[in-house]
């Protein structure tokens, strides 16, 4: 019944290190310490063996998806998750040469002083209790999970002590995201939006891409545990979590929806199958659910097999009782849309990939730029910009990469997502120092201090990594790969 450690370090507010320093140690190519050897021995480090049942262990507990288990046997997943795995043994194998420990008394103040398990501004047992529940994880493994974090964070913590910054590093990490730049832009989204997207287009994508508008429809049948119903008591009491976890093993154990509800006096709600807009094949919407509680049931991937689903602090067992895959039509609305926002993307990548080579070529220069906003009817337009905050036009990640930029320097940048791309052009730049007696000197130099640190664990990085004499066993490896 329980999930990853990955499951619950979003929600937690205890102050741990989550994953600062994996140091994954990719392996790429090392040549031969990929060997043969013992199938039951898939890795030493010096004369600490791992096992592939440990490693075989390690990955189930991972909750890969079918596709990545798909992807096994066909990419390098497998090494660079073996290669984290050795680098997270490395560094168990660090902080006992540190002898860094953590007593179960220190473990005991960073639970009980933690305010996700107050109630009344006291830590409640039943609150940590629920917790767990909630994120599916015993008490010995979340706590374990602490222990080793914070052990982490101190090996890091003594590594970094004693860092002097200089006022240079301060300075540096202050101009990143302050200074006085005088730039000329184009939007091109101006010149996207504006672009036609005829009929022969969306047909054209629509016949060569068939096969990826089929829409899923499902039936979706779930109950909800309310506390009343389990318990006969309307607070979400000990006793509630106690059933909870009860009718979670039981359905781990194979028990039906139709069981769990029989036994509980609890009813079974069904819906037609539905896509996930929540409308039948005939279009019709199913209104039994709410819209967000619809789409958690939604991602439900197997069939006939029910999940405890907790959503927003109510609990429900949910399945999938039918699915089936229908071609959308082409004048369906999503399908349409869905082709449209593909046409454009598509359009976008291959314009900025254009504009980029002939930047870097150097066949596109200020002038140019006058050019092609004259040719395609958009303006070019003259900002100032002084710091990442409170502006209109930019992006906190764009400006960080006009700040980047040099003087009469052209370049095109864009967001992830590809929803914002301009052509920036730096007339001048001014710099703009820090004082020490500046209300935010502090926290650039606890950036400043932060960088340096990172310097420092990439250089610890590669000396512990030549510390160890690392041996795979690469038919072992296989065999574990091909049981997939």
């Amino acid at each position: 019944m329980f999930s990853s450690i990955g499951k619950f370090s979003k929600s937690i507010s205890i102050k741990i290190l989550v994953g600062i320093i994996i140091l994954p140690f990719v392996f790429w190519g090392m040549g031969d310490i990929f060997r043969g050897g013992n199938q039951n021995i898939l890795a030493t480090i010096d004369s600490d063996k791992i096992s592939s049942k440990e490693f075989f262990n390690y990955l189930n507990r991972l909750n890969l998806t079918e596709k990545e288990q798909k992807d096994l046997t066909k990419t390098n997943l497998m090494e660079r998750i073996l290669s984290e795995y050795i680098g997270k043994t490395i560094i168990d194998l660090e902080i006992e040469d540190f002898g860094i420990i953590l007593t179960d008394s220190s473990l005991k103040d960073y639970i009980i002083n933690d305010k996700t398990f107050y109630k009344n501004k006291k830590f409640s047992r039943a609150e940590y209790e629920k917790f767990l529940l909630k994120s599916g994880l015993s008490a010995p493994s979340f706590e374990k999970n602490i222990s080793d974090q914070e052990k982490k964070r101190q090996l890091l913590s003594y590594l970094a002590q004693g860092l002097y910054v200089s006022d240079f590093l301060i300075q540096s990490s202050f101009s990143k995201e302050n200074q006085i730049k005088n730039i000329k832009y184009i939007n091109l989204n101006n010149y996207y939006d504006k672009r036609t997207i005829t009929k022969e287009e969306i047909n054209k994508t629509y016949i060569e891409n068939k096969n990826l508008f089929q829409q899923t429809y499902k039936s979706i049948n779930f109950i909800e545990l309310k506390p009343d119903k389990l318990v006969g008591d309307k607070d979400y009491s000990e006793n509630y979590f106690k059933k909870i976890d009860k009718i979670e093993n039981d359905i781990l154990d194979g028990v039906t929806l139709e069981l769990v509800a029989n036994n509980n006096n609890l009813t079974v709600i069904k819906t037609d199958e539905v896509n996930n807009q929540k409308n039948n094949i005939l279009g019709i919407k199913e209104t039994s659910i709410d819209d967000d509680l619809f789409n958690e049931f939604f991602k439900i991937k197997s069939l006939n097999s029910p999940e405890l689903i907790n959503f927003k602090n109510k609990y429900y067992i949910a399945q999938i009782s039918s699915q089936n895959k229908i071609a959308g039509k082409i004048n369906d609305r999503p399908v349409n849309d869905a082709i449209i926002k593909q046409i454009k993307i598509k359009n976008i990548i291959e314009n900025n990939i254009k504009i980029s080579k002939e930047i870097s070529k150097g066949d596109f220069k200020e002038s140019n730029m006058e050019e092609y906003a004259k040719k395609n009817s958009i303006d070019v337009k003259k900002t100032q910009l002084k710091n990442l905050k409170n502006n209109e036009i930019f992006s906190e990640d764009i400006i960080k990469e006009i700040f980047k930029m040099n003087d009469k320097q052209i370049n095109l940048i864009t967001d992830s997502t590809l929803s914002k791309n301009f052509i920036v052009y730096i007339d001048n730049t001014k710099k703009i120092s820090i004082e020490k007696n500046s209300k935010d000197y502090e926290k650039y130099k606890s950036q400043a201090k932060l960088n340096l640190a990172r310097d420092i664990y990439n250089v610890y990085d590669k000396s512990i990594n030549n510390k160890y004499k690392i041996d795979v066993n690469n038919k072992a490896l296989e065999r574990i790969k091909n049981s997939f």
